[in-house]
């Protein structure tokens, strides 16, 4: 991928190692990230997401409240019923349900 870097390249594997049917979100994937290197936060996870997560299952990180921006949703909710993830009515990810602490991951 053109403009990859070490970075954008750590969250997309973070990012594909999130199981179907479930979700982690922006600021899980940037404390996973940041414990490797030492830098990142939730907003640039979102701005590789973004930019390069089309290649990857884009609609297993999600925002805090377990939404997504509006224009993903509908593509988002047809990924979601084929994995079975737990939605909350409105469509977010049930979070309490469905997280995946990519933090945990690491010390597994």
């Amino acid at each position: 991928m053109a403009g990859v870097t070490d970075w954008s390249e750590l969250v997309l594997d973070v990012a594909e190692d999130v199981p179907p049917g479930r979700a982690t979100t922006y600021g899980l994937v940037s404390e996973a990230a940041r414990a490797r290197t030492g830098q990142g936060s939730a907003r640039s996870v979102g701005a590789v997401m973004a930019r390069e997560g089309g290649s990857v299952a884009w609609w297993r990180v999600v925002r805090a409240d377990g939404s997504l921006p509006s224009h993903l949703a509908a593509r988002a909710a047809e990924h979601y019923a084929a994995e079975g993830t737990p939605l909350r009515p409105g469509g977010a990810v049930d979070l309490t349900r469905a997280l995946w602490d990519p933090v945990e991951e690491l010390h597994a």
